[in-house]
């Protein structure tokens, strides 16, 4: 189905339950909160799918992907227990995390899209504007996502230094 194979399958429900998670936490907390059992479970997923893109992958970027959502996951998680960053590990944690949120809708996305329907799927082209659409929404969000975070994330070091 799809087009997936079992090891594709794998990959693809491993690493499924961030994106709910994510949304989960960017509305509860207004970004990504891996001290939470939530951000347990998004660093495991997340792990699960940058780890096995290598063995799935068919496009040249997604090795690449893989390998940058790795290096931002876990600079993401190991940035909060670095203590001479102060404040600034707070707002590197957001950062790095958001960014692997954005690393794992890119290509969600854009295989949805070239897979679904089956048999007859909405994209065919990787140079189809609906394809190039989406992904351009996808790095809006980011941008305004970040910028409410930054926003957040300084109005919240205000309130706490008062």
């Amino acid at each position: 189905m799809f087009g997936i194979s079992p090891l594709g399958w794998v990959h693809t429900l491993g690493s499924l339950p961030a994106i709910p998670l994510a949304i989960y936490m960017f509305a509860r907390y207004g970004r990504i909160a891996p001290r939470t059992t939530a951000g347990a479970v998004y660093f495991v997923s997340m792990l699960i799918g940058a780890l096995t893109v290598f063995l799935v992958a068919h496009q040249a970027a997604s090795p690449v992907i893989g390998a940058v959502t790795l290096v931002f996951l876990l600079a993401g998680y190991a940035v909060g227990h670095v203590s001479v960053l102060g404040k600034a590990a707070r707002y590197l944690e957001t950062i790095f995390l958001s960014l692997t949120a954005f690393l794992l809708m890119v290509p969600a996305v854009s295989e949805t899209l070239r897979r679904v329907p089956d048999g007859h799927p909405i994209v065919t082209d990787l140079n189809s504007p609906i394809l190039l659409g989406a992904q351009a929404a996808l790095a809006a969000m980011l941008v305004v996502g970040l910028t409410a975070q930054m926003i957040l994330l300084r109005r919240e070091g205000r309130r706490l230094s008062r």
